[in-house]
């Protein structure tokens, strides 16, 4: 079967104000926003959606619908990224949270790990004060005072190596950044991260407008110290297309959300009333949830310092079979303290 997907790029060049656009045309901003992401399958919407979307954008539907292509994932070594939102090669990323839950210390995490791997980090500083990010601007290439200068710079370096380029949303919203995106098309390897310093972005639809990464921050695994707390069903990303995932990855990583769902839904009754009124069955799948929650932390290299624990990186592939493991029952005999703040599982 031909593996189709939205053209994200034109759409956002095109339409910088989707929500708004797509609202006009009788279009719901979620609707669209799941399509951008891979959520909702291309080969099962509705044409006259598709319509809808060219018209906005003022092109064909050949030009609104690419063929063929695979979106190249970027291996980060963090599991809950790389098992439920992998980072596309290239696309746009986008950081939904309230501050104080640990967006900035992953984006400096991800930063430390893409600097061993030779890629080049170009910062474009936010208006106003922001004394939060000085530990990610350590860990950037060129820290660009303008957007002329980080115009300039991403040009001159992105033609011979992978380039990140950070940048905040008050940057989306006067539309800088559709124009140097456009600028960049050219160039090889350009990947792009949003993040919202306002804690803004929580509280609108399309904060960022297209994306082909989104990383929603969770409140409740902030507030219980599960780091990093990036939410494993609201987070998403293109490369989940089913015909760009090897089948292993996409198998596991559907089970993993289906336990996951089960799981939040069971936590709610055994909070008001505990986990013995559950039947055996779900009893097994919550304590099965919990694992999966607790393995889903890891130590992070930037946090070092702070916690005493060192990082680790842990290879997509031995997360795939660590939680297919934890969803078969092999790990039933564990505690689910031997998950939490782990790299692989051991025993």
């Amino acid at each position: 079967m031909e593996s189709i997907h939205l053209n994200v790029a034109l759409l956002r060049r095109r339409v910088p104000n989707l929500t708004k656009s797509a609202r006009t045309v009788g279009l719901r901003p979620a609707t669209v926003s799941n399509l951008c992401n891979g959520k909702i399958s291309l080969g099962r919407t509705e044409v006259r959606t598709l319509v809808a979307l060219a018209s906005l954008a003022e092109c064909s539907l050949d030009e609104l619908i690419i063929r063929g292509e695979r979106f190249e994932m970027i291996e980060t070594g963090i599991k809950v990224i790389d098992l439920f939102a992998p980072l596309a090669k290239g696309g746009t990323a986008g950081l939904v949270a309230r501050p104080g839950m640990g967006q900035l210390v992953v984006l400096a995490e991800i930063f430390h790990r893409l600097n061993k791997r030779k890629f080049k980090i170009a910062f474009l500083q936010p208006e106003g004060d922001h004394p939060e990010i000085s530990d990610i601007t350590e860990l950037v290439d060129f820290n660009c005072l303008s957007i002329s200068e980080v115009e300039e710079k991403v040009i001159h370096i992105g033609k011979n190596t992978d380039v990140i380029f950070v940048a905040d949303r008050s940057h989306v919203i006067d539309g800088t950044i559709y124009r140097l995106q456009e600028k960049w098309a050219d160039l090889p390897s350009v990947t792009t991260f949003l993040v919202d310093l306002k804690g803004e972005a929580i509280d609108k639809d399309l904060p960022y407008g297209p994306l082909e990464t989104l990383w929603q921050f969770d409140m409740e695994l902030s507030a219980h110290h599960l780091y990093p707390a990036i939410h494993p069903l609201h987070s998403t990303s293109t490369v989940l297309e089913g015909a760009n995932l090897e089948q292993n990855h996409f198998y596991t990583q559907q089970k993993a959300q289906k336990l996951l769902r089960r799981y939040r839904e069971l936590k709610s009754i055994v909070r008001v009333s505990g986990v013995e009124t559950l039947s055996e069955i779900d009893t097994q799948i919550y304590q099965r949830g919990e694992k999966l929650e607790n393995y889903l932390t890891q130590p992070l290299f930037v946090a070092e310092a702070f916690t005493g624990v060192e990082g680790v990186h842990v290879q997509l592939e031995q997360v795939l079979v660590d939680v297919r493991k934890l969803i078969e029952g092999v790990y039933d005999h564990k505690d689910k303290e031997d998950f939490a703040m782990v790299g692989r599982i051991s025993g």
